[in-house]
């Protein structure tokens, strides 16, 4: 038998049930509905449904067939009008549980008719987010091994015996069959440390224009998220909240793939099953968030690198601790590593909370999805996904605001990181002062500098370098064949070839001797000299000569 796709809708009075058969001999079908039971074959299809408000049978239920969709369309009265059914887009949990073909479980839950979701809590009871603490006890090292589980609910252990090295690219611990909750820890915080890199947080931090730009991205839920909270009338507010969140026709095949099951969870465990959905959340909201919706090969990657649940099989005490490593894991791990991004998806993911368990359930899908088409990472669906597309459907929606406020609450500060953020922020900042005062001094030193020897004597007078001829001529004369050899050189013009030397003989005699070239029709050199204390000028014309 095949289950055919199907859909539900209601309006105040009916209950709307499209059955999608293709292929299917329409003239022999069955329906059969009483209480919250519906049943429908048409071979080879056969639908079995436990719905979540009571039907009648009363004479205006309808059906109709549509022979080119090959679509069943049944309209069947309620019990009660007006009332809301809720959970109608969760199909997983609308199908009836398949019975068992093997021998009995070990444990086997009894009564799950009288027992409410989630291991029977009461409803109205206030859920406490604060852990219950116990006093520390040395256990054996044949007992802690036997502790050593994960997976959803830490229902799992013994996967990764052998199978270590087929997976040791999706999960980062080794041997976590043998590696208590608190080893694993202190290794993860270790590992985060060594990772962390201050010069690429530094880049993102003062060049920041694609941080930017991705912060201004709006994923699906924003704009959901706005129209649950435009002003609605009270009752109409469970209605259109339920109506806000649709899945499509690729989402719904994933839900009727799912087998329907129970969970059997003490409160402990049912706290920690929460506390990882906010980890595994956060990590998806900021990878949709910097890819913009767009999926690359790099997606599955960021979602189990970023949620130490996934990749660490971490477990949590409170809110806070959660949000620490988040953003611990951001500044150390994927390409965009900002601060920003780390609030960011926290408002994501107290967005997606605060409207239900259907955008939760969308999540879920898209990373079910995500890591069913990644190799290395659809063991990761195995152990945590799967079970939570299941288990959500069946959350209590008040223990989702719940946790939604309690997640809203924390505040998350770069101190409490653990990274020394805000001694390396300061650093950056002194660091660009002194470069700033360093170059403002240098622009004001050349603004200010006289030109230099070259440039004075070029402007200077001829008459102003020559020395009276009172000076002594014979004091230092090194100095003044130096300086008469920079006067010389500096006036030496378009009269002379390129082929010259400047000759200085014992008395001071500035001696420049050019080589005329064969433009000139001689060979002979024509020197041109000049006396301190003559009135010959600095360089005679060749012509005299």
């Amino acid at each position: 038998m095949l289950t055919p796709a199907f859909d539900l809708s209601q309006d105040p009075d009916f209950l709307t049930i499209a059955i999608r058969v293709p292929y299917a001999r329409a003239s022999e079908f069955d329906v059969y509905f009483r209480g919250v039971d519906f049943k429908f074959y048409a071979k080879p299809y056969f639908l079995r449904l436990t719905l979540p408000g009571r039907i009648i049978e009363n004479g205006s239920e309808q059906g109709s067939y549509d022979a080119d969709k090959g679509l069943f369309t049944i309209q069947l009265p309620k019990e009660t009008p007006g009332q809301h059914f809720e959970g109608l887009n969760m199909l997983t949990a609308l199908l009836a549980p398949r019975k068992s073909r093997t021998a009995k479980p070990l444990v086997e839950e009894i009564g799950t008719s009288s027992v409410s979701e989630e291991g029977g809590e009461d409803d109205d009871e206030e859920f406490d987010w604060e852990i219950e603490q116990f006093p520390y006890e040395e256990v054996s090292e044949s007992a802690l091994k036997l502790q050593c589980h994960y997976g959803f609910g830490d229902l799992r252990s013994g996967v990764f015996q052998r199978l270590q090295d087929e997976f040791s690219d999706v999960i980062e611990i080794k041997n976590p069959d043998f590696t208590p909750a608190a080893e694993r820890r202190q290794k993860r915080l270790a590992a985060e440390l060594t990772k962390f890199d201050p010069d690429h947080y530094l880049a993102d931090f003062f060049e920041d224009e694609a941080v930017e730009q991705v912060l201004k991205y709006n994923p699906w839920w924003t704009d959901t998220y706005s129209k649950m909270m435009a002003p609605l009338g009270k009752s109409q507010e469970q209605e259109d909240h339920a109506a806000l969140v649709s899945f499509s026709e690729e989402e719904k095949f994933q839900l009727r793939k799912f087998v329907n099951k129970s969970y059997l969870l003490d409160k402990r465990t049912h706290r920690q099953v929460y506390y990882s959905l906010i980890d595994i959340l956060l990590a998806y909201c900021y990878e949709t968030r910097v890819t913009e919706g767009e999926r690359n090969v790099e997606s599955a990657w960021n979602i189990r690198k970023l949620s130490p649940t996934l990749c660490w099989f971490e477990t949590w005490t409170n809110v806070r601790e959660i949000l620490v490593s988040f953003g611990r894991r951001v500044l150390c791990y994927p390409l965009y590593r900002h601060f920003k991004l780390v609030l960011k998806a926290c408002r994501d993911t107290t967005e997606i909370l605060q409207l239900g368990k259907s955008a939760v359930l969308k999540c879920l899908l898209d990373v079910h999805k995500i890591f069913q088409e990644s190799d290395p990472s659809y063991i990761l669906n195995d152990l945590y996904i799967s079970d939570y597309c299941v288990w959500i459907q069946k959350a209590k929606s008040k223990k989702l605001a719940a946790l939604a406020e309690a997640l809203k609450e924390v505040s998350l500060t770069k101190a409490q990181l653990g990274l020394e953020l805000e001694e390396l922020e300061a650093a950056a900042f002194l660091v660009q002062e002194e470069e700033a005062a360093l170059t403002a001094a240098h622009s004001t030193s050349r603004q200010q500098t006289p030109p230099s020897g070259s440039e004075a004597g070029a402007l200077e007078e001829p008459d102003s370098t020559i020395p009276s001829e009172t000076e002594d001529s014979g004091s230092e004369p090194e100095e003044l064949k130096g300086s008469k050899s920079k006067t010389v050189s500096s006036l030496r013009g378009p009269f002379l070839e390129e082929s010259s030397a400047l000759l200085v003989n014992n008395d001071g005699v500035c001696r420049e001797v050019a080589f005329l070239g064969p433009d000139a029709g001689q060979e002979k050199p024509v020197a041109s000299a000049w006396v301190p204390g003559g009135s010959r000028p600095l360089i005679e014309e060749l012509g005299e000569h």
